[in-house]
């Protein structure tokens, strides 16, 4: 019983990773524009399909070199997408406008990944597989993978924010875009940049997940739901909180397995995310502060 315990918090950990790193990217564009990203999880399909479809299965590429390709493409992706919808449509008079418009934007990804790879699902052969055994404890390879990544890239991300010229930047956007202007910052290109991180963020997640998950258009619609409700968990708008979150519903919803059928499990991070909304609407965000 304790090594299914044991066996049951890492991988939820693995997952809470990924629904971490959906929170962290649409918390970096909320914060610097206000706006909502709802076509992030189809994002993150566009980069697993584009990584699987287009590289490795399509041009038979390494798949370590497909990941580069995929990360400039979408790069350069989410770069079209900020000059086309988000800098245009921030300024718009209601919020509306933005939330249609990347709710457009998803659809025509769907459809565009239907009419260019076609309905049928895809997988990659040999991508990430094998297995680790410590006793009686079994840890897949993609598990460790997902762990060390995700770590990685939350690492980098801290970096960038903290370190650099474009990061500091982007906090300044996020805490006042007039000030920003004001003091030379470019905020139409400081956005362009986050977006473009977002849309790498889920390429990532996207090519994280191909091992455990066939390839089709509706691959990454739960595990955008549950972005969401990590980002809610940890106090909208506050990445350290996000991260939390993530983690926190990956590893109850893997453990409840010990107690409800594994069919209900994708219920539970919905129920968490209910109970925060009804006793601490802030989330973890307010808790931590009060500590503070």
């Amino acid at each position: 019983m304790a090594s299914q315990i044991i066996q049951l918090i890492i991988n939820g950990v693995a997952m809470g990773f990924i629904y971490a790193l959906v929170s962290m990217e649409y918390t970096i564009i909320y914060n610097s524009t206000g706006l909502l990203n709802f076509s992030h999880d189809k994002f993150i399909t566009l980069g697993a399909y584009i990584f699987a479809g287009t590289f490795v299965l399509g041009i038979g590429v390494n798949p370590i070199v497909g990941v580069l390709a995929t990360i400039i493409t979408m790069f350069l992706f989410g770069v079209i997408v900020a000059v086309g919808i988000f800098n245009p449509l921030r300024n718009m008079p209601s919020r509306l406008f933005a939330i249609m418009g990347t709710i457009a934007l998803g659809r025509i990804i769907s459809e565009a990944i239907r009419l260019i790879y076609g309905a049928t699902a895809k997988t990659v052969p040999g991508f990430i597989t094998g297995v680790y055994r410590i006793g009686s404890i079994v840890i897949s390879k993609a598990t460790l993978v997902i762990i060390g990544v995700s770590i990685l890239v939350v690492v980098i991300l801290q970096i960038y924010m903290m370190k650099t010229k474009a990061g500091k930047a982007m906090r300044c956007v996020n805490q006042n875009k007039t000030a920003a202007t004001l003091m030379g910052i470019n905020v139409s290109r400081s956005i362009m940049i986050t977006i473009a991180i977002s849309a790498v963020i889920c390429t990532i997640i996207g090519v994280l997940v191909v091992p455990l998950y066939s390839i089709n258009v509706s691959m990454s619609n739960t595990i955008g739901l549950k972005g969401y409700a990590a980002g809610i968990i940890g106090g909208f708008g506050y990445l350290p909180g996000a991260i939390i979150g993530g983690l926190l519903i990956g590893v109850i919803e893997n453990l409840s397995t010990v107690v409800i059928a594994p069919v209900y499990k994708d219920c539970v991070s919905y129920i968490i995310m209910i109970i925060v909304i009804l006793i601490q609407p802030r989330g973890l965000r307010a808790l931590i502060r009060r500590k503070k």
